[in-house]
C-alpha cells in the first residue's frame, strides 16, 4: 500500500470517517490487479487506490456500500460470467459476484469496514488523566483529553471521565451528563465523590448516573491501575461504539448494457438519457448506450 493511501487512511480515522479497505489476495489473469493491491473506499462511493479495472471497481463500489451498512469483513469474488464453480455456501463469509465485464480471470478482493473506535472523553492533566489515554488508546479506544472546562463533551463519546483532582469538575460532570454520554465517572475518593454529588444538588436518578469513585475495585493505588480498573468497568458495562445505525439498502440499479448490478451514486458513470439517469459499470458500456440508446432503453 503506497504511503499516500496509508495516510490517507489514518485520516480517515482520525476523522472519525468510516471507510472499507479493500486488499487484492488472489488474481488470475488476465486481470489487471496484483495480489496486494489495495483501496480504500468511502460510503459516497470514492475510490482511493487500486483493485482492479473499471467493471472490478464498480462491483467493489456496491459491495463496499453493502459492507458499510452492517460493518465487519468478507472476501470479494469476482468471477468472470458463467464461471463453473462459483457457488460458494454463504458461511464461508465469501460474496460471489457474477461480472459479465470481466474478459477472463478472477479476483477476490478482502473487504474490511473500519468503523469509528469507541470515543472516550478525559478532563485533567493529571497522572492517572494521562495514564488513562494511554491505556484506553492501546485497548483501541479513541481516547480524547482536554483541560479546557467549556470543551463540549463530543455527542459521540461513550464515556467522560473527570480525573482533574478537584478544578472544574461540576461544570465538566454537568456537560457530559447533558449531553447524554453513557458512562460518566469521577475520580475521586468515596468521601469526596460524595461531597460533589450533594454540591451538584441533582435529582437521584441523574445523580446515579455518575460513577464515583471511577473505575472497578482491583485494588488499583498506582495511576496506571487506577486507569485499567476505568477501562475494565467501561468494557463491563459494555461500553463500546454504537454499532451502525440500520439504513436503507444502497441503491441499485441494471446496467442496461451488460446486464451488471452497479450502485446509484454520484461517483457511478452515468448518462442523461429520456428524462432520466442511466448508470454503468464502465466507460464501454456507457459508449455503447450512447451510440444507440435505443437498443438498450
Amino acid at each position: 500500500m503506497s504511503i499516500d493511501l496509508i495516510a490517507r487512511a489514518d485520516g480517515l480515522r482520525r476523522d472519525r470517517v468510516p471507510f472499507v479497505l479493500a486488499t487484492v489476495v488472489r488474481a488470475e489473469r488476465p486481470t489487471s490487479a496484483r495480489p496486494g493491491d489495495r483501496a480504500v473506499v468511502r460510503a459516497d462511493g470514492t475510490i482511493e487506490g487500486f483493485v482492479g479495472g473499471a467493471c472490478a471497481t464498480s462491483t467493489l463500489r456496491a459491495q463496499s456500500a453493502q459492507l458499510l451498512r452492517t460493518g465487519g469483513s468478507t472476501v470479494l469474488r469476482i468471477t468472470p460470467a458463467g464461471e463453473p464453480g462459483a457457488a460458494v455456501p454463504p458461511t464461508t463469509g465469501t460474496v460471489v459476484v457474477d461480472n459479465p465485464c470481466l474478459s477472463g480471470g478472477t479476483l477476490e478482493i478482502l473487504l474490511e469496514a473500519v468503523m469509528p473506535a469507541a470515543m472516550v472523553h478525559v478532563f485533567g492533566d493529571t497522572p492517572i488523566a494521562r495514564a488513562l489515554a494511554e491505556v484506553g488508546t492501546a485497548a483501541g479506544y479513541d481516547v480524547r483529553t482536554t483541560t479546557d472546562p467549556s470543551a463540549p463533551v463530543p455527542p459521540e463519546a461513550v464515556a467522560a471521565v473527570v480525573a482533574s483532582h478537584g478544578h472544574h469538575e461540576l461544570e465538566v460532570l454537568r456537560a457530559a451528563l447533558a449531553a447524554g454520554t453513557p458512562y460518566v465517572a469521577l475520580v475521586a475518593s468515596p468521601k469526596r465523590g460524595a461531597a460533589v454529588l450533594a454540591e451538584l444538588a441533582l435529582p437521584a436518578a441523574e445523580a446515579q448516573r455518575i460513577t464515583t469513585p471511577a473505575g472497578m475495585d482491583i485494588g488499583a493505588r498506582a495511576p496506571g491501575e487506577i486507569a485499567v480498573s476505568i477501562l475494565a468497568e467501561l468494557i463491563s458495562r459494555h461500553v463500546s461504539a454504537p454499532q451502525p445505525e440500520p439504513q436503507a439498502e444502497p441503491a441499485t440499479t441494471t446496467d442496461p448494457v451488460c446486464g451488471m448490478t452497479v450502485a446509484v451514486s454520484a461517483q457511478t458513470i452515468s448518462y442523461r438519457h429520456g428524462g432520466r439517469t442511466w448508470y454503468f459499470c464502465a466507460p464501454g458500456c456507457q459508449r455503447a448506450f450512447a451510440e444507440d440508446p435505443a437498443r438498450y432503453a
